[in-house]
């Protein structure tokens, strides 16, 4: 076994003893870990970030499907056709008659 004096383990020990890179490792773990705005913080936020615009693309290709629907609703004049079939509306003084098929 080597001496102990010229270990790795030794020399590694020596370099990390310098106050400033004392200081410097300890400031970089509480940036990383400890802060508020930690490293990890930041990347939770930027993944919420992330899958929220990912909703806003699904909310505006769902509004734009809607509004070329209302388009062509509001165009062809279907407004009577859909309330009468689909949920049995009638206007007064009339009576509607459903035919289910078996």
């Amino acid at each position: 076994m080597k001496p102990f004096k010229n270990s790795l383990f030794l020399k590694i020990i020596t370099k990390l003893s310098n106050k400033y890179i004392i200081v410097t490792l300890g400031f970089l773990i509480w940036l990383l870990f400890l802060d508020a705005n930690s490293y990890l913080t930041q990347k939770e936020l930027n993944q919420t970030i992330d899958n929220l615009e990912e909703d806003i693309l699904f909310y505006k290709n769902e509004m734009e499907k809607d509004n070329a629907v209302l388009e062509k609703l509001d165009n062809d004049g279907t407004y009577e056709k859909i309330a009468r079939e689909k949920y049995h509306m009638k206007k007064p003084n009339e009576d509607v008659y459903i035919i289910r098929k078996k």
